[in-house]
């Protein structure tokens, strides 16, 4: 689960990690009420998507008094915020967080994440913060600095004062950098974070050192052990959380078919295939494993709410999910909904036949593919009869 910015700094400021004192604001005028409890600007007023590159777009911006400050969130909420990490329509921003702005006298870069190499935490710090860590990677590697961490013995002293120089940071600032890198990590263990990251990490010109931006993505796994923070679960429409209340996944695409599936590999390849055949999947819709008929009833509904999809295309692999149990859910939905678009499914693995059988006996307009190959040529015919 991604947090916003705003929900980040309150985290981080929980376990003792230095934030720019704010508040988030849905509309100009709750903006003006933080500026005057902030006191005198100058203010940032920053625009809260799941997205990076804000300051790039237009999204952030700095105001040196209270008037300003309405003025701006003026111009950024309801804007649709456009970035590199964002489709071409951009996405809504609905808030804004406002804080106070400082004279900046050196950026850096400091994170906790998972090296998936070796399944432990990893923290990657560089003193060329603002970039991307790609970036930082591709372009300048020898300031990027990892110190991987033991997870049962957690961040040690030596390696706290490994990445302090490392960063080259001036000796004064030792005790607080130390503070903070400590918390950074409890706060990344505490909330079973995937990703605990600052860009950036400033120093101002007063010597003081804090969080100017930053960004926590906690593990879906572990979300049953915050219960409190899922009321702050925001999904990118209302499909999106559809259908996670029947426990699926969900993510709206651009094309014409629909796409029911069982794991990410599946998607990826059926993507290809739909690729192949010249048409574009307008979602990707992944019932896992576990799925029971109702689940897979409601999602083949849930396809059918969007009236851009021309085309459903299931394509299953039965494994644990049945391919008898995927037709049961599938012939439930299309025998209570009024389908008017081809139906094509292939089914492999565990209880094929009887799978296909089911389908065949409904008395229902199902076309059944033998293999992929004869998906591609299926979606191939029918988008060529579409356009």
């Amino acid at each position: 689960m991604k947090l916003h910015e705003y929900q980040a700094k309150i985290l981080l400021a929980r376990e003792g990690v230095p934030v720019p004192p704010g508040e988030m604001a849905a509309s100009p005028e709750e903006a003006g009420a933080v500026a005057d409890k902030l006191g005198q600007g100058p203010f940032a007023v920053k625009a809260q998507i799941h997205a990076g590159g804000r300051g790039k777009g237009g999204g952030i911006k700095v105001a040196e008094d209270r008037r300003a400050v309405v003025e701006t969130a003026q111009k950024i909420i309801g804007m649709n915020l456009v970035t590199s990490q964002t489709s071409p329509e951009g996405k809504l921003v609905r808030k804004v967080l406002v804080e106070r702005a400082f004279p900046v006298e050196k950026e850096y870069y400091l994170a906790v994440t998972i090296d998936r190499s070796t399944a432990h935490p990893v923290i990657l710090a560089s003193a060329a913060g603002g970039m991307e860590i790609e970036e930082i990677a591709r372009s300048k590697p020898h300031l990027l600095i990892k110190e991987a961490i033991d997870p049962v013995v957690g961040l040690m002293p030596y390696q706290s004062r490994n990445l302090f120089f490392g960063l080259e940071m001036e000796p004064a600032l030792g005790s607080a950098f130390t503070a903070l890198l400590g918390n950074l990590y409890r706060a990344f263990a505490a909330y079973d974070c995937s990703l605990a990251e600052i860009n950036p990490l400033v120093v101002t010109q007063d010597k003081e050192i804090f969080a100017l931006d930053a960004k926590l993505d906690i593990d879906d796994n572990a979300l049953f052990r915050h219960k409190d923070l899922l009321e702050w679960r925001e999904y990118e429409n209302t499909w999106e959380e559809e259908a996670a209340r029947y426990r699926l996944n969900y993510i709206r695409l651009d094309g014409t078919v629909g796409m029911m599936v069982n794991g990410a590999g599946m998607a990826m390849a059926t993507m290809d295939a739909i690729a192949l055949a010249g048409a574009r999947p307008a979602n990707f819709l992944d019932v896992g494993g576990g799925a029971n008929a109702e689940a897979v009833a409601n999602g083949f509904r849930l396809i059918l709410s969007d009236e851009r999809v021309k085309l459903v295309l299931i394509n299953i692999f039965g494994g644990i999910l049945r391919c008898d149990v995927l037709a049961e859910g599938v012939i439930n939905a299309v025998s209570n909904l009024e389908v008017k678009v081809p139906i094509v499914v292939r089914l492999e693995g565990t209880n094929k036949d009887r799978g296909a059988e089911l389908l065949a006996q409904s008395g229902l307009n199902f076309t059944v593919a033998r293999d992929m190959n004869e998906v591609i040529s299926i979606i191939s015919c029918q988008q060529s009869a579409i356009s």
